[in-house]
């Protein structure tokens, strides 16, 4: 098995490995797993490499060495915190940093700092993060009665929901009773000062375990807390609980169970932050942090009617946290509003020491930034994409009457699955159409935008070949096994496939990354703001060239909406999880430009009351 790890790792690094079929050439090997000059022809063949016979020879010894130096690297046992020499750069030029801070300024003491203390502690869970700073604050409401009863809650709707993995329930009570005694002293932190929120399970925090949501990782533990927990420990918040997160930052289903959907429980909560949106949607925190690759602040947020910001990549520090992709990964606040989100961002962004990635840009939020001046753009092609029959028609293998009765059968079902999806979509399309309408209500001039075309999807490989290297020895010691799940789309195979990208073509993929973030620069020029689809191709670009984006809920399915499709398990599958679930909308800023985008998604936020409304859970 050794010596058939160092003959893959050996064609991988020649380049050859995307298009080899491993186990055929294996068996063409000698019994010490040696290349040979018969496997290079056999190869070149099927790589359409072209390589004259007077060159196998020196493939051959160079291929031979090389596995000497590969060992030499394996023998590292290189740890998931080290990141690589190169440093991922989402800034392109002419564009220039803002870098004086200035100070933040909230929005007024909201209505809740009015009223007297609530009767029962209950009726403000729901509350936003900034009102329930003032009832702090103010010492309505102390942090150590906040923290028993999101902790409580959170033990109430877990066995339902499954988004706890580790109660900090020690620390956080040590640290309320802190909270509680600094601000009777008139030593007030700041709006988080005292408030209980939750940790996606792939930061460390010391003491703790941190499973990374991941069968084989169930008892790892750190001797030091994330950047991003230090910083909220500064603030004077209190972590109550650590997350689920799909399996390794994958979906949302991890080695305890699958976590759920608030507003349907027969759907997940979609991943990989999947704990995060669904305790915050359940009024079971007052914020979370989660973590995006490739839209798992997005998707859960959409899922669960949660309001997240997914910042730009470089702004908020990773040290501490499982790392997937050096280039692609992000930590941002899941929130109930727009304005809790500008507040979390603003106590944990900006240079540690320790990601090199982070740059020294400055985040000032300004609640009262008129949002009338902004330049303000929207995917029209994307808003208006087509839903017709064609497009939702079930591709014709052969004509139906070469078909067998089984094959006839499987058709119509895929047929009906089709016209299904097809009908949900059009009926999602009515919160697209109202929240163009509702903008333009609002005054807000709609300026068709684009995003340039260029071929994304080819360049996701560049998470896959970083997410193998980052679990590399997770795969080739065999312990991917113990993964919850094995299909073919999940990281087990994934890590796998991605020991054959060659280096040349991930190098190639990044400088196709580097004129697809030109281009998307200045396709965004001249804008402030781009309103885009959530479900749309945005959330591959954003991603890949590293902009901010906020989602926020936008809406949510009637009584008249078609039902969701279920497995035999009466699960809902898929992301549409029909009546009384939640739609999103996605608004998109520039890099760096948080405090525009924030002010803009806050007042479309405001005009509207879906953050408003909330999950009825079942005890």
């Amino acid at each position: 098995m050794v010596e058939r790890r160092r003959f893959l790792a050996a064609c991988a690094g020649m380049g050859l490995g995307s298009t080899l079929f491993p186990g055929a050439l294996w068996a063409l090997a000698d019994d010490k797993g040696k290349v040979t000059a018969e496997m290079i022809d056999q190869a070149a063949a099927i790589a359409d490499v072209p390589i004259r016979p007077e060159d196998k020879q020196m493939m051959v010894d160079v291929l031979n060495d090389r596995v000497k130096g590969y060992d030499q690297i394996y023998n590292l046992h290189i740890a998931n915190s080290v990141a690589p020499a190169l440093v991922f750069d989402p800034v392109v030029p002419p564009m220039t940093l803002e870098t004086e801070k200035r100070g933040m300024r909230i929005s007024a003491a909201p209505a809740i700092a009015a009223s007297g203390v609530p009767k029962n502690l209950e009726d403000v869970c729901f509350a936003s993060a900034r009102e329930l700073g003032e009832l702090v604050r103010t010492k309505k409401v102390s942090s150590v009665a906040l923290t028993e009863m999101y902790i409580e809650r959170l033990k109430r709707y877990d066995p339902q929901l499954h988004f706890v993995i580790t109660f900090t329930e020690d620390r956080a009570q040590a640290k309320a009773k802190e909270a509680d005694r600094e601000i009777a002293a008139g030593n007030y932190r700041g709006p988080l000062h005292g408030l209980p929120w939750g940790g996606k399970d792939l930061l460390a925090v010391a003491g703790y375990r941190t499973t990374w949501g991941a069968a084989g990782f169930e008892n790892q533990k750190f001797d030091e807390d994330a950047t991003v927990v230090k910083r909220l420990d500064a603030a004077g918040s209190v972590l109550v609980a650590k997350l689920s997160l799909g399996a390794l930052a994958m979906d949302d289903h991890w080695f305890g169970a699958k976590t759920r959907n608030p507003w349907n429980p027969a759907q997940g909560s979609s991943g990989s932050s999947a704990g995060s949106a669904s305790a915050a949607a359940a009024g079971c925190v007052a914020f979370s942090i989660g973590s995006e690759t490739l839209g798992s602040i997005s998707s859960p947020s959409t899922r669960c009617g949660c309001t997240g910001l997914r910042p730009t990549f470089g702004l908020v520090p990773r040290t501490g946290a499982m790392a997937l992709s050096w280039s692609m990964d992000k930590l941002g606040p899941i929130c109930r509003t727009v304005e809790d989100c500008a507040i979390v961002l603003d106590a944990i962004y900006g240079p540690d020491g320790g990601d090199r990635a982070v740059k020294p840009a400055a985040f000032n939020w300004d609640a009262e930034l008129d949002w009338r001046k902004l330049r303000v753009g929207y995917l029209e092609k994307d808003f208006e994409r087509p839903l017709g029959e064609g497009a939702w028609a079930a591709p014709a293998a052969k004509p139906e009457s070469q078909m067998s009765a089984e094959e006839k059968k499987k058709a119509a079902e895929e047929k009906q699955r089709r016209e299904e999806a097809r009908v949900r979509a059009e009926y999602d399309r009515r919160f697209d159409r109202a929240a163009i309408a509702k903008l333009q209500s609002m005054g807000v001039n709609l300026v068709p935008a684009e995003l340039p075309k260029f071929p994304y999807d080819a360049m996701e490989p560049l998470l896959e070949a970083e997410a193998a290297a980052a679990f590399d020895e997770l795969t080739r010691t065999g312990r991917d096994k113990l993964l919850t799940d094995q299909g073919p789309d999940q990281w087990p195979n994934t890590f796998r496939a991605a020991r054959f990208i060659p280096a040349v073509e991930y190098i190639q993929a990044n400088r196709a990354r580097l004129l697809a973030m030109e281009a998307v620069a200045k396709a965004l020029d001249g804008f402030d703001v781009i309103v885009a689809p959530t479900d749309s191709q945005q959330l591959v670009v954003t991603n890949l060239t590293g902009h901010p984006a906020l989602i926020l809920p936008n809406g949510f399915r009637g009584d008249d909406a078609p039902a969701a499709r279920k497995n035999e398990k009466g699960e809902v599958e898929g992301d549409y999880g029909g009546p009384g679930t939640p739609v999103s909308l996605t608004f998109i800023g520039h890099l760096y430009g948080e405090g525009r985008l924030l002010a803009f998604a806050r007042a479309y936020q405001q005009a509207t009351d879906f953050h408003q409304q909330h999950p009825k859970l079942s005890a």
